[in-house]
């Protein structure tokens, strides 16, 4: 939906299961007008589509993206940014650290996200900048200490990249419309925060990505680069920078000093837990923690310390299970918790950390798409669940809520 001084704000549908577009679809459509109905009745509500590799294609087999254009017509609906992050299934399946696969050493990587692109130009209403957002590059512990390696998956996933910016530069000179890759950095992924996503933009995209574009399309290395800056942006997840213990305006003033544009805030929360000099009490608080522990995503864990040392845990367990001293520690735990809640029994959420971003983009509009990434639902602890379209709303209707937005009531 269009809210303050023409923002986008919306959910990701990567909470509905896709086996196949027909059933994506069918869920879409019986969740998507409880919430539109609830939120946003007499306005336009705009989409953040979540299409796997798979389900992608089916879409554009015979008529299914005509359809799905008309039917957004229909309903008033729009579709003005995407999630390429996962590749596969993200539901009902073990994803764990294949939700970096594959990464963006591979044509399939590139394949899939232009095929997306090629979908949302079609999709994106005239007038709006369409947003993709994207894996940071690869897995660190797939890498390592190689140095060779690290080198290779950079030189690489920047020419990649660059070919997306090619396959965007056609779809800007063909139809108008703006479209842009939103690289989204988090604890483990190759770029996990603002200073490596400075690094790998000004060290690797912009000389890698650029020579590629002088080369295929015969123009200067300033018009390249000028390419790259337009078609390449940050992904800001808020729980993912929170978990990194950033400094939100830092981060928003460093992309801008370093002309790195940011293409979508994803509005989100992480769980964090405060521990006592209490054993006992903190071994209450490591039981509640635990019911969080499910064998589908990664639970990435920082952990910070009384003298500001930061340590990371690939998961949970593996945070439940080394960690031997926790007295007065610090941990955020990657588990994209419901943004409307403060505190769950002992344990407490990153909101702050939403809120403070909130109050930076009512200063100053660092880019229109906002998408609020709660896609945990299936997996929290059974009594916080409650059915889908109410959850999507709430989520919403506490953005809202704190931007000061009023929605007109459905007459």
């Amino acid at each position: 939906m269009i809210i303050n001084n023409n923002y986008h704000l919306t959910y990701c549908t990567n909470i509905h299961a896709e086996k196949s577009w027909e059933q994506l679809f069918e869920s879409i459509k019986s969740v998507l007008g409880e919430v539109k109905n609830t939120v946003s009745p007499e306005n336009p509500f705009g989409i953040g589509l979540r299409l796997s590799d798979y389900t992608s294609k089916e879409l554009l087999e015979e008529n299914n993206l005509l359809k799905l254009k008309d039917w957004l017509k229909a309903n008033n609906m729009y579709v003005f940014t995407m999630n390429g992050f996962p590749y596969g299934i993200f539901h009902n399946k073990v994803v764990k650290d294949d939700v970096h696969k594959p990464d963006w050493t591979t044509k399939e990587r590139v394949e899939y996200t232009k095929r997306l692109c090629r979908i949302l130009s079609v999709l994106l209403p005239k007038g709006m900048e369409g947003g993709i957002s994207t894996s940071p590059l690869s897995y660190k512990p797939w890498i390592g200490d190689d140095s060779k390696k690290l080198k290779f998956t950079f030189k690489n996933a920047a020419a990649n990249l660059a070919m997306v910016v090619e396959e965007m530069a056609n779809i800007r000179r063909d139809s108008g419309k703006i479209l842009h890759l939103d690289i989204e950095p988090e604890p483990d992924g190759l770029i996990e925060n603002s200073f490596e996503a400075v690094y790998f933009f000004n060290n690797e995209l912009l000389k890698w990505g650029a020579e590629y574009l002088v080369k295929k399309l015969s123009v200067t290395e300033e018009t390249a680069v000028a390419m790259i800056r337009t078609h390449i942006r940050i992904c800001y997840d808020i729980c993912h920078f929170a978990l990194e213990y950033e400094n939100h305006e830092d981060c928003f003033d460093l992309f801008e000093r370093e002309k790195i544009k940011i293409g979508k805030v994803q509005i989100s929360s992480a769980l964090k837990v405060n521990f006592s000099a209490d054993k006992n009490e903190n071994k209450s608080i490591l039981a509640e923690l635990g019911k969080f522990n499910d064998k589908t995503y990664l639970h990435q864990v920082v952990e910070k310390d009384y003298n500001n040392k930061i340590t990371q845990y690939r998961d949970l367990p593996a945070a439940i299970e080394e960690a031997s001293d926790i007295a007065n520690k610090e941990w955020r735990t990657h588990f994209h918790v419901p943004v409307f809640m403060e505190s769950y029994g002992r344990l407490q959420s990153t909101q702050e950390d939403v809120r403070k971003v909130l109050d930076i983009l009512k200063e100053k509009k660092y880019t229109d798409h906002l998408e609020v990434e709660t896609y945990t639902w299936e997996v929290l602890p059974a009594d916080m669940k409650v059915e889908l379209h109410t959850s999507i709303a709430r989520e919403l209707e506490w953005v809202l809520n704190y931007l000061e937005v009023t929605i007109p009531a459905n007459e």
